[in-house]
């Protein structure tokens, strides 16, 4: 039997009962459209997250401070867990690991901010000079906090531009005007350019102060919170870690290392963690998705099988005049495939619809892939085949003289 052939005959069987087909063809397209959406939604939110990630600074080593405990003792609640850092960590990590670029310690909280009888609630963070190369910062008009500024404790800002926006405007320019935290008045010297975030994890909702300035005006305290260290290049990254750490436990009298008080992480082993987690997510998003595959798959068997039922004085007759059991078993797999695949197609333009649509009225990043294509289209084939394999078996093993007797 000529493929031509078969495909004409798959083209009748199907048109034949057009509401059935139809009602069978849905199921497999909200199958295969919600795992190509699931998956859209997972992976965009890996990209989306890998590139916040970059975004904070390059061959970045982040020195956190961490929980206190002591031998034999359950971790502490909390103590110690915001303190443990202090300048002088900063100072020795500038001094001793010559392979660090740049070292940027910083202390931040969130505070209010008063300007113009306007306010808003704002991370400050204070800095030193050194922290827009460390984490990617940039100027879009007037200067960065300098070393100067920091060795005289001086009173200036840097605004970020959602925080420029909710107390001056959009787009205005506050350069030389006055903002107040904590009952301190600083004045503005630059604005930051846009980097984008959204709620608590705003990376443009925020205000830069010396860290002299906040560690004696605001925290009343010489503790950092963090301390930023830029490598040259990736390949050093794992040795300034252990340097860093090794000098660290030294500063800090810890003869164990697994009662450190402070905890040290390299960017690239941040971003490896967080795909893994977004990839756990995007799988079990996609098999909570393809469950409706399997019911589409069922309604598929249970349609092949009421049409073998109804088809069977046909297939007597198609076996009397000589066709085989393969022509016969391939008929009916062309059946169920066709089904799948036009199923599958139209379920990837619904994924993609429902994908842009999360992206325009949800805010959530979402990017369908090629492989979310092949993958759908490699599931409703193998579909097509698993759940129509068992009818077209059926069918070919029936008996001619039996089928012709059917009524």
């Amino acid at each position: 039997m000529l493929t031509k052939d078969i495909l004409q005959e798959t083209y009748t069987a199907l048109s034949a009962n057009k509401a059935r087909s139809g009602l069978t063809i849905l199921g497999i397209v909200i199958g295969i459209g919600s795992v190509v959406a699931m998956i859209s939604i997972g992976q965009g939110a890996s990209g989306s997250i890998q590139s916040r990630i970059q975004s904070i600074g390059s061959n970045l080593i982040l020195v956190m401070p961490s929980f206190q405990r002591g031998v034999g003792q359950q971790v502490s609640a909390g103590r110690g867990s915001a303190t443990t850092l202090k300048q002088e960590d900063a100072d020795a990590i500038q001094k001793e690991i010559t392979l660090a670029k740049a070292v940027a310690p910083e202390i931040s909280r969130r505070y209010q901010i008063v300007a113009k009888g306007k306010n808003t609630n704002t991370q400050v963070v204070g800095t030193v000079a050194a922290y827009p190369e460390v984490r990617n910062v940039q100027i879009d008009t007037g200067s960065f906090i300098s070393d100067q500024n920091v060795r005289s404790l001086s009173k200036v800002a840097v605004l970020g531009p959602t925080t420029r926006d909710d107390l001056f405007g959009a787009d205005s320019n506050p350069i030389g005007q006055t903002i107040r935290i904590n009952k301190v008045d600083f004045k503005i010297v630059g604005i930051a350019k846009s980097k984008g975030g959204t709620g608590f994890a705003n990376q443009d909702d925020v205000v830069f102060v010396p860290i002299s300035a906040a560690q004696r005006f605001l925290a009343g305290d010489t503790y950092v919170t963090a301390i930023s260290v830029e490598a040259y290049d990736p390949q050093s990254m794992t040795t300034i870690q252990q340097q860093i750490t090794d000098l660290l436990l030294q500063q800090h009298n810890i003869p164990n290392p697994q009662l450190a008080d402070f905890q040290v992480l390299n960017q690239q082993d941040i971003v490896q963690t967080a795909s893994a987690v977004t990839n756990t997510m995007t799988i079990l998003l996609a098999s909570i998705a393809g469950i409706s595959l399997i019911v589409g798959g069922i309604g598929i068997m249970n349609m092949m099988l009421t049409t073998v039922t109804e088809r069977t004085r046909e297939i007597g007759l198609r076996k009397a005049i000589g066709a085989k059991r393969k022509d016969i078993s391939l008929q009916f797999l062309y059946e169920a495939v066709a089904l799948t695949f036009l199923g599958g197609l139209m379920g990837i333009f619904l994924g993609w619809i429902v994908s842009l649509l999360v992206s325009q009225f949800a805010g959530l990043a979402t990017q369908v892939t090629i492989f979310s294509i092949v993958l759908a289209f490699g599931v409703s084939a193998a579909i097509g085949i698993i759940f129509g394999y068992y009818p077209a078996r059926r069918a070919a093993g029936l008996n001619p003289i039996e089928a012709l007797r059917y009524e």
